[in-house]
């Protein structure tokens, strides 16, 4: 009698670790200031995936190596919705970028953790921020190994083209590579308000210039007809 071999077990993947996504308004204010600055520089490359508090499966076959960035960028991997970011399933493509917004909750040993996982799994850039110190760190893969960089100050990123300035406290400054500050949403919001404002000037500036023009052409009509009622043709004047 042949016996029957068991069916493989199925792993599953969960899409959420159960923690949540930042532990206080100021650490969510900064991870969604990198992610959301981070999709407008790239917004025209469809193949540029960026993501936040995404679980990262490196391996194929075990569902507890993991880890959830708080913002990552992976090149060569199309935009577009995830579950989580299987990377078999991704071309084998790591994500080169990682940022982690630190919290009081962030203790030393889960940042070592992290940091011995992003070396371990190819990460190319990795930067810690603490908003609470402006205190920024960060890696930069050599000879195979993440190295930290010793000064951080007008540091540009070789992958993002981002300039680091620590020089204006109390808070990081980061500038895309034309020279634009990373802006938040109350940023982006006032910003929004004053070219409205501009627009509705020019618009209202427009309109009055063609009320304007459209008083003068009827004048130069009216002035036309009466010249032609005197026997006079107005061009020849």
């Amino acid at each position: 009698m042949v016996s029957q071999l068991p069916a493989p077990t199925q792993i599953e993947y969960p899409d959420s670790d159960g923690k949540p996504m930042s532990d206080n308004t100021k650490q969510f204010r900064w991870i969604t200031i990198v992610k959301y600055n981070l999709d407008w520089l790239f917004t025209n490359d469809e193949n540029v995936f960026i993501a936040g508090d995404l679980l990262w499966y490196p391996v194929e076959g075990n569902a507890k190596r993991r880890v959830a960035p708080d913002v990552m960028v992976a090149f060569g991997r199309p935009k577009g919705d995830r579950g989580s970011y299987k990377q078999w399933e991704e071309a084998g493509i790591a994500p080169q970028v990682v940022f982690e917004i630190l919290s009081p909750g962030n203790k030393p040993n889960e940042m070592a953790a992290k940091l011995a996982f992003y070396d371990r799994h190819d990460v190319e850039e990795y930067y810690i921020y603490d908003p609470d110190t402006n205190a920024l760190s960060g890696w930069e893969r050599a000879d195979g190994y993440l190295v930290e960089n010793p000064v951080m100050q007008d540091w540009i990123s070789p992958r993002l083209g981002i300039k680091f300035d620590l020089s204006m406290p109390p808070e990081l400054q980061i500038y895309r590579p034309d020279g634009e500050p990373f802006l938040s949403f109350e940023d982006v919001s006032q910003r929004l308000k004053s070219a409205t404002r501009e627009l509705e000037a020019i618009s209202q500036t427009l309109s009055n210039t063609e009320q304007a023009l459209a008083v003068e052409t009827d004048r130069n009509q009216r002035l036309a007809a009466k010249l032609r009622e005197l026997g006079i043709e107005p061009d020849t004047i």
